[in-house]
């Protein structure tokens, strides 16, 4: 087959093997079964009428490590079978048009994982609200008020922006504070910004648990992202914050109702973020499927069983347009 790799600008430029990032196990897996795979950017898409374009380069595998040519040559994106499409947010104005270029791609020649229109649609913070019941309390706004009120009722909160990754920009609140105006005011852009609302869970400093979804159903490994010693979620990507997870007998249940409603929608990949059984947040843009970390802990080659899956889909995907 044909696979194109949408991925982010900094991926681009620091081109190798990194064991951190499940783009680059996905390409070397993919090369190493007899693909041809190429990779690109979003800043490299065009339309030429109705016709969806992007500048390519062709990635492969030299003593062990991953390179692409040099080159890079414009292809009708109809050429491809498979477009994995895992830029990294915030999902900003150019995001968005990106993503307005595959609705010019005809799906019954090529499946977009996850489905560029379902990202659009997807919020991971605010879409999440679709498992309300799985989720903390929470609210979304940019009220002062409604904020201040969430908080006194809810004595401990987390504030996050509703575009972001990784953390950034998420923020911890007492009501002790003696800065809770200016915090309020910083993350809501002096209330004209959206942010989501959720109260804090004590057994955060535990952790919070990743996992994984892939074509409608959970994958059995899970790991646990430990907080930094220095804040209070984690944001340190090494093996010192992560360690071996499980999913509970109650998470399966509760977890695979989401995993096949999301199937429904276009989104094919997927991480949820859960504390306490409780999901915090769920990420489709680009989740990270933490290969190393899993193949260490659980002796396996996880990277084998996502392409499989990845493959699966392009012959049962569901046409949405």
């Amino acid at each position: 087959m044909n696979i194109l790799f949408v991925i982010d600008k900094i991926e681009l430029k620091y081109f190798e093997f990194n064991k951190l990032v499940t783009n680059f196990w996905l390409i070397k897996e993919f090369i190493e079964l007899r693909h041809n795979v190429y990779i690109t950017t979003i800043d490299k898409l065009s339309l030429e009428g109705k016709i969806a374009y992007t500048n390519c380069s062709k990635s492969y595998i030299k003593d062990n490590d991953i390179f692409y040519e040099k080159d890079f040559y414009k292809k009708q994106i109809e050429e491809f079978d498979i477009v994995m499409f895992r830029p990294d947010p915030p999902v900003d104005l150019d995001y968005i048009n990106a993503t307005y270029v595959f609705d010019f791609v005809d799906r019954n020649k090529t499946t977009i994982i996850n489905d560029t229109k379902s990202i659009r649609d997807f919020n991971e913070k605010l879409h999440s609200l679709h498992f309300s019941e799985y989720m903390p309390k929470n609210i979304v706004t940019s009220s002062m008020q409604d904020i201040k009120e969430f908080l006194n009722k809810n004595e401990e909160i987390i504030l996050k922006p509703l575009n972001k990754c990784f953390g950034s920009g998420v923020m911890y609140l007492n009501k002790t504070d003696k800065n809770i105006t200016s915090i309020i005011n910083t993350m809501t852009n002096n209330e004209t910004c959206m942010v989501m609302v959720q109260k804090y869970i004590q057994s955060g400093i535990y952790g919070d648990k990743r996992v994984l979804i892939l074509n409608g159903k959970l994958m059995d490994e899970s790991i646990i992202k430990l907080p930094a010693k220095d804040d209070f979620k984690f944001n340190n990507h090494c093996d010192e914050y992560i360690k071996k997870g499980c999913l509970t007998d109650s998470e399966i249940e509760k977890f695979s109702i989401v995993a096949k409603k999301l199937l429904d929608m276009g989104i094919y990949m997927a991480g949820l973020d859960v504390i306490d059984e409780q999901i915090i947040e769920i990420n489709v843009t680009s989740p990270c499927y933490f290969i190393k970390e899993i193949n260490n802990l659980f002796s396996t080659e996880i990277e084998h069983k996502i392409a499989e899956q990845i493959l699966l889909i392009k012959d049962s995907v569901k046409i949405l347009f």
